[in-house]
This record gives C-alpha cells, sequence and structure tokens, in this order.
C-alpha cells in the first residue's frame, strides 16, 4: 500500500512540473520531481528507457515480457 501511494505521487509531481514546464514555467523544486519504477516504487537503479528499475528488468526479460531482449551468455 505505502509503495504504490509512493507512485502515484510521484506520477502526480511528475505530471504537475510537465505542465509547468509546457506552460514556460520554472519549477519551484525541480529536485522532488524524481523516476520510479512502475511495478515495485524503487528509485535506485532505475532505467528510463523502460520505466522499470534493474530488479523488475531482469524479471521482466527472463520472462520474456520485454521485447527484443534476451538472456545472455558467454
Amino acid at each position: 500500500m505505502a509503495r504504490t501511494a509512493l507512485i502515484v505521487k510521484t506520477k502526480r509531481r511528475q505530471e504537475a512540473a510537465a505542465k509547468r514546464h509546457a506552460a514556460g514555467k520554472q519549477i519551484k523544486h525541480p529536485t522532488r520531481v524524481y523516476n520510479r519504477c512502475e511495478k515495485c516504487g524503487r528509485i535506485g537503479g532505475y532505467m528510463r528507457k523502460f520505466g522499470i528499475c534493474r530488479i523488475c528488468f531482469k524479471e521482466f526479460a527472463r520472462e520474456g515480457k520485454i521485447m527484443g531482449v534476451k538472456k545472455s551468455s558467454w
């Protein structure tokens, strides 16, 4: 429950910052806008391209849910 609330809170902040930026206004506190994993809510290890953290990325890649990504071995 707590993680879900943090994810929702972060999305609201990002939307508000995007609106202010589009209107040509300065963002009040730019350091408060940060990215979170959409699945688990982690801040660290976030991958912008996929919108998830490294741990969730690894799980999705293993299950084959991410197109074009496969397990490497050498």
